[in-house]
């Protein structure tokens, strides 16, 4: 069987996006609302991380091999034996991102960072694809 293969980058239209949505939204506040710039400067300073992701294109991905699981994103790799994992865990968020973890047969979970993760559905499909059992757990606080 051929290897699954994901990658993606910070550089994209989405983020562009949602940045010129955020900062438009910001400068109407200012401009229409006269909001505080004390406050807008805070909320802009939380998209630094979305700016940083559009500036430097940092690449991340995911490959399942033959041999095991393996991503990577940004200066973070990570490679896990096929043999040494019990199930993929994959946990929808309140915000409807979805987590995914690979939990060992020691009971031991590996979280996959998000960035390095393709859509819920396609990971579970290349997963159950390999014979990997998956469990899917929504909207889960803890786990």
């Amino acid at each position: 069987m051929t290897p699954y293969r994901y990658q993606t980058t910070g550089r994209n239209r989405r983020t562009l996006m949602a940045l010129i949505a955020v900062w438009g939204a910001i400068l109407a506040a200012i401009a229409f609302l006269d909001a505080s710039l004390l406050l807008m400067a805070l909320i802009a300073l939380c998209t630094a991380p979305a700016l940083y992701d559009l500036v430097s294109g940092r690449v991340s991905g995911l490959t399942l091999g033959a041999e095991g699981l393996s991503w990577f994103a940004g200066r973070r790799t990570g490679e896990i034996a096929w043999t040494k994992i019990d199930h993929i865990r994959l946990d929808t968020r309140l915000d409807f991102s979805v987590r995914a973890s690979a939990v060992l047969i020691s009971g031991r979970k590996v979280r996959v960072p998000l960035e390095a993760t393709p859509s819920a559905d396609m990971l579970e499909v290349a997963l159950t694809e390999r014979g990997i059992t998956v469990r899917r757990h929504h909207f889960s606080l803890l786990g």
